[in-house]
């Protein structure tokens, strides 16, 4: 059958068409920009904080126009093959795809419920049982001061004046050497085994040696400390485990490769 109306042809053409053009956002000098574009860069802006808005639609179509237009241009001009440009796509290809990889590995290996638990459980006793420890030290430079110090407190000195004078800790030298309320596990291994293992009102018969030089200790007082619940540390205790895994698969790729 031949159709003879013109008017048909070009229905015809048009219904044809249309779904092509319901692909493309805009046709810029035969060159089509594909709507796809657009939702990439929406959702890019979305992720960054901006809302999803007609206007914000309107405002990414038009970018990508005004873009389309630059890079014909530059394609005219011959940007595009200069080596350095071409060393720098190639990094911002490489970008993109190495993105999308870290994407896709976190969101096939989110932390379980279990592993979240595990790992807040571990964290409260690396807490020291719930423990804070209210202590006062005085740090000096060499062992002699330190047993001459520990001499003085014991005939009556005050070790807060002590510690005022003598105590090279500029944060708590000036504050007659107190420490505040702390877990053990706060300070370095020898100081904080050393304070766990006094009594309260006690101070240390020998001075406690550090990368920092040598300390006395007095512990104020003890008191127990409920850990904070599991619902509100969950998120930061899975995005460190996350944050691991990633590593950890980084790593066994760096192991697994041949590099000469």
């Amino acid at each position: 059958m031949i159709l003879k109306n013109p008017r048909i042809w070009v229905l015809l053409a048009a219904f044809a068409a249309a779904p092509v053009f319901a692909q493309n956002i805009a046709v810029v000098n035969g060159t089509p920009i594909p709507k796809s574009r657009v939702d990439a860069l929406v959702a890019q802006l979305v992720q960054q904080g901006q809302q999803d808005t007609p206007q914000l639609q309107a405002a990414v179509r038009q970018e990508l126009v005004n873009r389309e237009i630059l890079m014909q241009e530059a394609m005219r001009r011959g940007i595009a093959t200069r080596p350095d440009v071409k060393a720098q796509i190639a990094v911002a290809q490489q970008t993109v795809v190495l993105r999308a990889l870290i994407e896709d590995f976190v969101k096939t290996n989110a932390p379980t419920d279990a592993e979240i638990k595990a790992r807040y459980d571990d964290m409260v006793k690396q807490a020291g049982g719930g423990k804070e420890y209210h202590l006062h030290h005085i740090l000096v430079a060499d062992e002699a001061q330190a047993k001459d110090l520990i001499a003085k407190i014991k005939a009556g000195a005050s070790f807060e004046d002590l510690a005022k004078q003598y105590s090279k800790d500029p944060g708590s030298g000036k504050n007659g050497g107190d420490l505040d309320w702390s877990s053990p596990q706060a300070y370095v291994p020898e100081f904080g085994a050393a304070a766990e293992k006094l009594k309260k009102g006690e101070m240390t018969d020998t001075p406690v040696k550090t990368q920092f030089g040598w300390h006395i200790i007095r512990l104020d007082d003890i008191r127990d400390v409920a850990p904070p619940p599991l619902e509100q540390v969950k998120d930061q205790i899975a995005k460190q485990i996350q944050q691991e895994k990633l590593q950890a698969f980084e790593e066994g790729l760096q192991k697994k490769a041949v590099i000469k």
